[in-house]
């Protein structure tokens, strides 16, 4: 029995479709809905900077990253759902949802597929770590881009 979903989401154009398929599998089986979103610094802020403990970044990064979600989920209007509130989260997009699976003990993953191009080919795309090392199902949501064949 599917109790309680957790749906990543990410910045990309990808996020309300993913957020709907989890909203549909949630509305299914009467499930609770965990939102969750990992942050990075990124790559061109100052290494030094970005790990002070007094560093403002990656408070603004998450207080943007609720803000986003916050938009996301009310354009859904998820109504008669549960929606726990928002987990945002610094890390490794992979690592966070599988450590956050495990914490809220879900039973079903909802993540976007993002193609797999370039340097995926060696290192395998976050979906593809989610559903290799969580121990929990995942589903995969495809855009329709994907799926009709497009590049």
């Amino acid at each position: 029995m599917i109790r309680r979903i957790l749906v990543a989401l990410d910045t990309s154009i990808r996020a309300p479709a993913v957020f709907e398929a989890a909203v549909e599998m949630a509305r299914t089986f009467s499930a609770g809905l965990t939102v969750v979103r990992a942050i990075s610094v990124p790559p061109e802020w100052p290494p030094a900077a970005a790990g002070a403990p007094t560093d403002p970044l990656p408070g603004h990064l998450r207080d943007v990253a609720l803000e986003e979600l916050a938009r996301l989920v009310s354009q859904a209007s998820p109504q008669r759902l549960t929606i726990e509130p928002f987990i945002v989260r610094v890390g490794e997009p992979w690592k966070v949802i599988v450590q956050v699976s495990e914490e809220r003990d879900v039973q079903l993953i909802v993540v976007g597929s993002h193609g797999y191009h370039g340097i995926d080919r060696l290192l395998g795309t976050n979906a593809g770590r989610v559903a290799n090392r969580a121990h929990r199902n995942v589903l995969i949501v495809h855009d329709d881009v994907a799926r009709a064949g497009h590049p």
